[in-house]
């Protein structure tokens, strides 16, 4: 499960591209599928949008048990083949969260891809529904509500749930409250059902796909869903597709992922020569965080600006699990350590608008909460949230926790995808051997349940999103060479 740190900020550029009044720049070949709607493409707005990518907008039932009812727009965008010699199709650019857009996709890490691919494809990019500039949801949410760290259960320091669970009252009743009807509407196969909308409107038989962390699970299901109108489906950094805890199993994979990850921190954090060196050697930095969030349990640094605005054990925690996404990161988690040691705080992180994060977060809660029914038990949270500190300390029980989902007031419309090796043979995982967010146990639980259909290159390298970010050359230059030319290794394969 991506953060919802995770993907503002790509939202700081995504939000502002907005659709324009401009008459079209072209038109879609024919649809695919009969009936379906072209689409209209104008010029995009926004500041780091590539002067190529093109906007437009799609029309797809708010309730797919009710096509003839209520309709929303789902907002999706492109940058065309760089060489229509030899355009092969759409390669649709999936994006983690809940909550994250790939809107600004095709202008940003689109263009990191090889020419041979970008070649082969136009790069489409979209809001999910509920996102702007997609019809979209809020739910007014007290901006104290917004932490990031309230918004991952992290325990009382005595490990008591109670204020979580107050939390999870009071953000499930103002969604039910200020989020509509189109609150019901948002999930993992609603999504998938959009995505096969957009794949129409394109006028493409099949699409292909390149899906990061949630994306993974939205491109699982989609697959599942819609075998025979795949291509070529790369599956980047990858959520355990278990059918009976959906997103419960996402948030309990931290526990794995944090354990998988820290050492390669503590390496780095104890190393001669680092100027934010925290510890002379890597054995001391784990108690030394330990120690540290302990302190800040009982005594937290006032940090105006922040939110909220003190430096206690659960923002460190929660800056711990953000700075394990990427090597780069890991100053920050140094920076603070340090910081806290002296008492003192650094300037206050910057976060995304509010009307952004509102609008993130009510997405995200939507999605995980009406894929599955949560358990309401707070007995069974409790006893879950003591075993999880107790064997997996760095967590502090956080991902056995009650979120919103453990008060929603609306049960599932569907049931959730089981993924089966029924389809064709045409998927491919990456996925980092250390990943503190999907770690590579539930990965590998992706990859049984596709049987034949897949095969996985696990990469030697450190920290989540692995194609083309945090990955290796190994990794990279094999993905790539399927995207291009449709060849995959014939087994399972490691990239040293």
């Amino acid at each position: 499960m991506k953060q919802t740190s995770h993907s503002t900020a790509a939202w700081l550029t995504v939000s502002a591209a907005l659709l324009t009044l401009a008459a079209p720049l072209s038109a879609s070949p024919s649809a695919a599928d009969s009936g379906a709607p072209s689409l209209h493409w104008n010029a995009c707005e926004g500041s780091g949008i590539d002067p190529r990518q093109q906007c437009a907008t799609v029309e797809v039932p708010m309730d797919y048990t009710d096509p003839g009812g209520r309709k929303i727009e789902v907002a999706v965008s492109r940058i065309p083949s760089e060489k229509p010699a030899v355009r092969r199709g759409a390669l649709l650019l999936i994006p983690g969260g809940p909550g994250g857009s790939s809107l600004a996709d095709p202008s940003g890490k689109g263009q990191k891809l090889p020419q041979e691919v970008r070649d082969a494809y136009d790069l489409i990019g979209f809001a999910p529904r509920g996102l702007v500039p997609s019809t979209s949801v809020g739910c007014g949410l007290d901006h104290a509500d917004l932490a990031v760290s309230k918004q991952r259960p992290w325990p009382a320091p005595d490990g008591s749930i109670a204020e979580n669970l107050v939390i999870a009252r009071r953000i499930a009743t103002a969604c039910a409250h200020r989020g509509g009807e189109l609150i019901r509407h948002i999930s993992t196969v609603d999504e998938a059902r959009d995505i096969d909308r957009i794949r129409a409107a394109l006028g493409e038989r099949r699409l292909s796909a390149w899906g990061v962390s949630y994306g993974t699970y939205t491109g699982a299901v989609y697959s599942q869903l819609f075998p025979a109108r795949t291509d070529r489906i790369v599956l980047d950094s990858n959520d355990d597709p278990d059918p009976t805890r959906v997103a419960r199993a996402w948030l309990a994979g931290y526990e794995k992922g944090v354990e998988d990850t820290f050492p390669e921190f503590a390496a780095w954090a104890s190393a001669p020569g680092n100027p934010d060196r925290v510890a002379e050697t890597a054995a001391e930095v784990r108690p030394l965080f330990l120690h540290l969030a302990a302190r800040l349990d009982l005594e937290p640094i006032p940090w105006p600006g922040a939110n909220p605005q003190e430096l206690n054990g659960n923002v460190l925690r929660q800056t711990m699990l953000d700075s394990l996404y990427a090597t780069s990161r890991y100053p920050t988690l140094a920076k603070l350590m340090l910081a806290a040691r002296r008492g003192t705080v650094p300037p206050a992180p910057a976060t995304p608008p509010e009307p952004v994060l509102q609008n993130v977060t009510a997405v995200s809660a939507a999605t995980i909460c009406n894929d599955i029914a949560w358990p309401r038990s707070a007995a069974a949270y409790r006893k879950a949230v003591s075993e999880s500190r107790e064997n997996h300390p760095l967590t502090a029980g956080m991902p056995r926790n009650a979120m919103a989902c453990a008060a929603w007031p609306y049960p599932p419309r569907q049931a959730p995808v089981r993924i089966t090796p029924q389809g064709p043979s045409n998927i491919m995982l990456v996925q980092n051997e250390r990943d503190p967010a999907t770690p590579l146990s539930g990965a590998l639980r992706l990859r049984d349940a596709f049987g034949a259909r897949a095969v996985m290159v696990t990469v030697n390298s450190t920290g989540h999103d692995a194609y083309l970010a945090n990955g290796n050359t190994c990794g990279d230059r094999t993905v790539s060479r399927f995207l291009a030319t449709g060849e995959r290794p014939g087994r399972d394969t490691y990239c040293e």
